[in-house]
C-alpha cells in the first residue's frame, strides 16, 4: 500500500489549513488592493504587494470545468480511480479545484457546495457536492 503526498504547510499557507481542518474555507485578500487571490501567495498578482488578510469563503460556488482521472498520477490514489475533479467558481472571485462527491450529472454553471473531508491520514480534503438550495444561481 502507497502512501498519498501530503500538502506540506507553511506559514504562508498555515491559516488555509487550519481552517479546512475545522472545515471552513478561508482565502487571502490583498491587504491593499483588496483582490481576493487562491492558493496562498507571497505577493498579490493584482499589485504586487506583501499585505494579507484573511476573509471567510462560504464554499457555494458554481462548475467551472470538470475531468474524470481514470489513471492516477501516484501510486496512492490508484485504489480511488476513476474520480471526477472539478474546478468550481467562487463568487469572491477565484477558483478551486476539488474533488466531484455526487451523483447529480455535471454541467456548466451546476451549483455545488464545498466541504473539507479528513483522508486517512487526516489531511482535509476539499470535496464539492450539488447544491439544490443554490438551483439556477452562477458566479459571473
Amino acid at each position: 500500500m502507497h502512501t498519498k503526498p501530503v500538502p506540506q504547510e507553511t506559514a504562508l499557507s498555515a491559516p488555509y489549513w487550519k481552517a479546512a481542518r475545522e472545515g471552513k474555507l478561508m482565502l487571502q485578500s490583498c491587504g491593499s488592493c483588496g483582490k481576493v487571490r487562491h492558493y496562498p501567495q507571497l505577493l498579490c498578482g493584482n499589485c504586487q504587494s506583501n499585505e494579507v488578510a484573511w476573509v471567510n469563503a462560504s464554499g457555494a460556488g458554481t462548475v467551472h470545468s470538470w475531468t474524470v482521472t481514470h489513471h492516477a498520477f501516484h501510486p496512492g490514489f490508484a485504489s480511488e480511480v476513476p474520480y471526477t475533479l472539478v474546478t468550481v467558481d467562487l463568487p469572491e472571485g477565484v477558483r478551486m479545484l476539488g474533488r466531484y462527491d455526487d451523483a447529480t450529472p455535471l454541467k456548466l454553471g451546476l451549483p455545488v457546495q464545498l466541504k473539507f473531508e479528513p483522508d486517512a491520514q487526516g489531511t482535509p480534503v476539499p470535496r464539492f457536492t450539488y447544491d439544490s438550495s443554490n438551483k439556477g444561481q452562477r458566479s459571473s
